[in-house]
């Protein structure tokens, strides 16, 4: 008769999700065999391998040696990923810019996302020529610009999804003034915030020093899963999932609330923004002496 083994039930995180699913493409990739067939084969009940692979349950050291050398893993792919593995389920976990699953997980699960951006437009509506001349803007190589741009245009087909999340964009006026390629390419970046959004509100330079301050952030809610604060620097993403964090965040947003456009005056500014391109690409060019 199969046997549960020992493994911890614990709430779930956006990390130890990814890295459940991680293990679920492992044993698709390599064995070929159902979930089921799977676990008899291990010996395990199906629902232990079902918790392992949605990130449900933490898998014990043993655990994920039998999964993985079941899959033809070897010692070094064993220690690699136990590595990673034994912070899953932190309340906090830092991870390297590189890692673009997690937060892109996090996004296709969520029924709710807020988010706050500096100095440039969210990616999740950003059009490409913005996005790609973004990236291209920085010191990636070329390798890396391409990788990180198609996973940016893959994450937004979540926004294209009869059940997708509800979301909330709050924008630094920053962002609108940071020139990002040229004046095509912001005109068209500015008319996808003004009629392609579900909600979108601009905070104001007027509002002085304290927003700029603040790093670009999330909050992502879900269905029957603990919500998630989210936050990125060029360093480090950092997934949280602390009651703490979490109030925090609340507040913050509670903050933005108060201190943005509404929404209306948000999308009043946004075509003023338009208009003055459209002025300046018709007003005469000086002639050069």
């Amino acid at each position: 008769m199969p046997t549960v083994g020992r493994m911890t039930a614990i709430t779930s995180t956006a990390y130890s999700r990814d890295l459940g699913d991680e293990l679920r493409r492992l044993r698709e990739k390599f064995t070929g065999l159902t979930g089921h067939a799977f676990a008899e084969q291990l010996g395990w009940d199906p629902s232990k391998v079902s918790n392992i692979e949605k990130g449900k349950a933490r898998a014990s050291e043993i655990d994920l040696v039998q999964y993985l050398m079941t899959c033809g893993r070897d010692s070094n792919h064993f220690e690699a990923f136990r590595e990673r593995y034994q912070h899953a389920f932190d309340p906090y976990v830092l991870i390297v810019p590189d890692n673009l699953r997690t937060l892109a997980m996090a996004e296709a699960q969520a029924q709710k996302i807020i988010s706050f951006d500096v100095l440039s437009v969210p990616g999740l509506i950003q059009i490409p020529e913005y996005a790609r001349a973004l990236l291209e803007s920085g010191r990636k190589m070329p390798a890396d610009v391409e990788k990180s741009f198609r996973w940016r245009m893959d994450r937004q087909a979540i926004m294209r999804r009869p059940n997708r999340p509800e979301c909330f964009f709050y924008v630094h006026e920053l962002a609108l003034q940071l020139r990002v390629g040229d004046d095509r390419i912001m005109e068209e970046q500015y008319l996808r915030m003004l009629f392609h959004t579900h909600m979108l509100r601009i905070v104001p330079m007027s509002a002085g020093p304290g927003p700029i301050r603040m790093s670009p952030r999330m909050l992502i809610s879900f269905e029957k899963l603990v919500p998630l604060a989210y936050s990125e620097t060029d360093m480090a993403r950092v997934f949280a999932h602390d009651g703490a964090a979490i109030a925090d965040s609340r507040e913050f947003f509670k903050w933005l609330d108060a201190i943005a456009l509404d929404e209306g005056q948000s999308r009043s500014l946004l075509a003023s923004y338009v208009s003055g391109l459209r002025k300046d690409s018709h007003d005469p060019q000086a002639e050069l002496a």
